[in-house]
C-alpha cells in the first residue's frame, strides 16, 4: 500500500510526490507485533557507556519466539523512514543537523560518539532508530485495521519536530500521529496518547501543544529529566510522581486517571508509550513499581482501550535494567492469554 505525499522544496525543480513504503500489508494469519533485527543498536561498543540495554528490542523477541507466538516469518518486518518519511514533521535544518556527530552524541548521551564518523554513526545508531520509527508509524495503520499493534521498538518521546534528546533522534509518536492524521482521514481525527514511561514526554508534547485533536495523558516521576516546564503546558492530563512510588498508588493511579481521560476525550487512536524505567531498582528512572505491577499496568490499558472499540498502537520506550526485556515480553504474553489482543480485530 503506496502512500504519497507533496513536498516541495522552495527554489528548487518539480518533484515527484514521495511514495512512503512505511504503510505495507500483513496478511490476517500474521498478529500486528513489529521487529526486525536491524532495531539493535551496536557502535563498537560504545552503546556500553549508556545505561539503556541497546539490544533489549532483540532480546524481546527473542522471548516471544521462544513462547512461539511469533517467529521469523510470521513478525512484521517494518521499513526504514526515509528522509522524507521523517519531512512530514522534523525540520530540514534538525534532519541535517544529525549529519555531525557531536550532534548525535548529545542526543544518544554518548560523548564519545562525537569522535566517530558520521557515516559510522549512521549506520550504528540512526538507522536503527530509523527502522524503529518506520515500526512505530507501521503500528499506527495497523492498529486501525487490527484494532491493535505493538511495535517491540520506538517511543522516542523526548525528540520534537526540531529537536532531540534523551537517546531518541525521531519523533515517531509524532509521525505516527500525523501520518494518520494525513492517510487515514476518514477513520483517524482525534487521537490521544497515554505516556507511562518514568520520564515526561516532553518532545511529543512540544509537537503538539495546544492541538486539540491530540489528547496527552503523561505519569511520570517529576523529580528526573527533562523537567520541561514549556513542554508540561501541552499535557491535557498531567500525573506527577514523587521518588520511589510503589505499585499500589501507581495503578490506582494509572487506571483512575485512564478511566476519567477516556470519559472526557474519545479518541479514534490511543498510542500508548509503554515505558519499563518505572522497574523498581532503575537508576534513571527513580520509581518503585514490580514486575508484575507493570504487567498490570499493561493489562489495564489494553482493556481500556479494548473495551472501549479504541484501537491501540503501543511502543515500548524507555526501561535501563537488563531484565526489563522479560517483563516486556511477559507483559505481552500476559495480553495475548487475556484475549486482549489476538489475530482477530
Amino acid at each position: 500500500m503506496g502512500l504519497t505525499k507533496k513536498n516541495p522544496r522552495r527554489g528548487s525543480k518539480k518533484r515527484e510526490p514521495h511514495v512512503s513504503k512505511l504503510y505495507i500489508d500483513i496478511s490476517p494469519q500474521q498478529l500486528p507485533i513489529i521487529y526486525r533485527k536491524e532495531y539493535n543498536v551496536h557502535f563498537v561498543g560504545l552503546e556500553k557507556l549508556h545505561p539503556f540495554d541497546a539490544r533489549k528490542w532483540g532480546h524481546i523477541f527473542k522471548y516471544l519466539k521462544d513462547a512461539l507466538l511469533v517467529n521469523d516469518d510470521t513478525i512484521i518486518k517494518p521499513n526504514e523512514a526515509l528522509q522524507d518519511d521523517l519531512l512530514l514533521v522534523h525540520t530540514v535544518r534538525y534532519l541535517k543537523s544529525l549529519k555531525w556527530s557531536w550532534r548525535v552524541a548529545m542526543i544518544a548521551e554518548i560523548p564519545p560518539l562525537a569522535l566517530v564518523p558520521n557515516c559510522m554513526v549512521q549506520s550504528s545508531y540512526l538507522r536503527p532508530m530509523r527502522f524503529q520509527t518506520g515500526g512505530s508509524i507501521l503500528a499506527g495503520k495497523l492498529a486501525i485495521e487490527r484494532g491493535w499493534a505493538i511495535n517491540i521498538g520506538g517511543g522516542f518521546h523526548h525528540c520534537s519536530r526540531d529537536r532531540g534528546g534523551g537517546f531518541c533522534p525521531y519523533a515517531d509518536i509524532t509521525l505516527l500521529i500525523h501520518f494518520l492524521f494525513h492517510h487515514e482521514k476518514s477513520r483517524v481525527k482525534l487521537a490521544m496518547i497515554v505516556d507511562l514511561d518514568a520520564h515526561q514526554g516532553n518532545g511529543h508534547e512540544r509537537d503538539f501543544f495546544n492541538h486539540k485533536n491530540v489528547y496527552i495523558m503523561d505519569i511520570y516521576n517529576s523529580g528526573i529529566y527533562p523537567r520541561d516546564k514549556r513542554a508540561k503546558q501541552g499535557i491535557r492530563r498531567s500525573i506527577p510522581l514523587a521518588h520511589l512510588t510503589e505499585d499500589a498508588e501507581y495503578l490506582h493511579l494509572v487506571e483512575s486517571n485512564l478511566e476519567e481521560a477516556l470519559s472526557e476525550f474519545h479518541p479514534d487512536i490511543l498510542v500508548y508509550n509503554a515505558g519499563t524505567d518505572i522497574l523498581r531498582g532503575d537508576r534513571l528512572g527513580l520509581l518503585s513499581i514490580s514486575p508484575q505491577g507493570i504487567i498490570r499496568r499493561d493489562e489495564l490499558v489494553f482493556m481500556k482501550a479494548r473495551e472501549r472499540r479504541i484501537p491501540i498502537a503501543m511502543v515500548t520506550s524507555g526501561g535501563y535494567l537488563k531484565q526489563t526485556a522479560r517483563i516486556i515480553a511477559d507483559s505481552i504474553l500476559n495480553l495475548y492469554d487475556k484475549g486482549l489482543i489476538s489475530g482477530l480485530k
